[in-house]
């Protein structure tokens, strides 16, 4: 017989049963997983799973809200099922061999009744009337980006502004002094009406009521290569009024570089309202910060060669794409090689695990892992934009090149003719250009024109500039 309960107190789930001690147990589930402490010898045993976990050096919060699978060896969970328990910092519950983990959200408002009447109440609310702001990333799946440069300046500048973070659940770490809220919580509906300054990074999908006095500032994630909302492929009438009607909720767009600014302002009709070109305070980091202590922090040996591998997201997958064979790469170029995937990818899928492999896609800040790398493998990934900022080789792993770019999306320029690395077809072909001696001398010219035009205001300051612009506007009162 096999029992599950969840311990409040202790915020675990303890598994039970009878016979001999399992040799192993573990919960797995999107981005994360437990292993068991186990004890008993005998007639019975169990299984304790923390419902909370530490990464990166970072303090100890409650699992990413999913699915998990239960894997204690030899043992059926035909008879298990506990009701949903709500503890602090999320909401459980078993099933037999699956958990399912949510935001602590009251069950009474993920009802389609209980959105509309805090959405309603959101409408209703004057708004506005907070020194606040409200910030999310990636649509509260992350706190990173520009939005978190920015979070840390306003910290500085304006310490008695109040910084509110839009989080899918408790999984997500905020930074000090801010105040995390759940995406859908009445908290949440309540900080994105009340604060004067909102600041972004892409869309805000859900009803938004702007309030007297409040600003929207649009800091987008990236210079684009691959072609964007109205410039997108094909002639979708739906998706076009989507885009002007977004658009229009921004007040102000910040680009990293005026081709960026050009790109941007005609991609999303955003046409007759301020774009402010003050390079990204994402970027900052890469001239402020010691890439050791990032190292440190992932395990690495300051010795040891870094290759970071972040390719985007494809509009027809839901996962990462698998053009390498991260293990093999890491044993093939004697390297510690970390996989990062899109934050579109976050959700599906599983970390990728091998020796000297090291899945980053659930780590906080990608500048920092700029930092760490030695080298950049992508595609048609922004980050092109932001790693060369570093100066360090770049290489284009490109294998569905022609698919990419003449079905899916479409490029803004020839990415061939102007690439500062080369671009290949197939992981062999890869690892002969991570070979090659003289990749710096050839490469050289194109990468110093790339870095002229679109890292002239990468300059570490960024942040800086940015929160002079919302001060001195009057959007926060310092």
């Amino acid at each position: 017989m096999t029992t599950a309960r969840i311990d409040e107190s202790a915020q675990t789930l303890v598994i039970a049963g009878t016979g001999p001690r399992p040799a192993h147990a573990e919960l797995v589930g999107p981005r994360a997983r437990v292993d068991a402490r186990l004890s008993g010898a005998g007639k019975t045993w169990k299984a304790v799973f923390a419902l909370q976990a530490a990464r990166w050096g970072g303090p100890a919060l409650p699992l990413p809200a999913g699915e998990y699978r239960l894997t204690v060896a030899e043992t059926a969970f035909d008879d298990i099922d506990v009701a949903p328990v709500l503890l602090p910092g999320l909401r459980v519950e078993v099933a037999g061999d699956t958990v399912r983990i949510a935001a602590p959200i009251d069950p009474i408002y993920e009802t389609a009744e209980g959105q509309a009447t805090l959405e309603e109440r959101y409408v209703a609310q004057a708004g506005g009337t907070e020194n606040a702001v409200f910030f999310e990333s990636f649509y509260g799946r992350s706190v990173g980006c520009n939005p978190q440069a920015i979070d840390r300046e306003i910290a500085k500048r304006a310490p008695d502004v109040r910084r509110y973070w839009s989080v899918v659940d408790f999984s997500v770490p905020v930074p000090e002094g801010a105040i995390a809220v759940v995406e859908g919580s009445p908290e949440w509906w309540h900080a994105r009406g009340a604060a004067r300054l909102l600041v972004v990074n892409d869309w805000l999908r859900r009803r938004f009521a702007r309030k007297p006095g409040q600003k929207v500032l649009q800091t987008w994630h990236g210079t684009p290569l691959k072609r964007l909302a109205l410039h997108r492929p094909g002639f979708d009438p739906r998706r076009m009024a989507a885009v002007v009607k977004e658009s229009r909720r921004w007040d102000v767009l910040l680009a990293q570089n005026t081709y960026a600014e050009r790109i941007l302002k005609k991609a999303y009709a955003f046409f007759g309202r301020p774009i402010w070109v003050e390079g990204y305070p994402r970027n900052d980091a890469l001239a402020t910060t010691d890439p050791a202590v990032i190292r440190a922090a992932l395990g690495i040996g300051a010795d040891e060669r870094v290759l970071l591998y972040a390719p985007t997201w494809r509009d027809d997958r839901t996962e990462m794409v698998d053009f390498i064979d991260a293990e093999r790469l890491a044993e093939q170029t004697d390297a510690v090689v970390l996989v990062r995937g899109h934050s579109r990818t976050l959700d599906a899928g599983r970390d990728h695990a091998g020796a000297r492999v090291i899945d980053v896609t659930g780590y906080p800040e990608t500048a920092q892992l700029l930092l760490a790398a030695d080298a950049l493998i992508t595609d048609y990934s922004s980050v092109m934009f932001d790693f060369s900022v570093t100066g360090k080789p770049m290489y284009f792993l490109v294998p569905d090149i022609e698919h990419y770019r003449g079905t899916l999306r479409g490029f803004y320029f020839d990415l061939g003719a102007r690439a500062p690395g080369p671009l290949v077809g197939s992981q062999d072909e890869l690892v002969r250009a991570l070979a090659a001696p003289d990749h710096e001398q050839v490469y050289a010219e194109r990468y110093d024109a790339w870095r002229r035009q679109f890292n002239a205001r990468d300059d570490g300051r960024a942040a800086e500039r940015v929160v002079d612009r919302i001060l001195d506007q009057g959007f926060l009162t310092a």
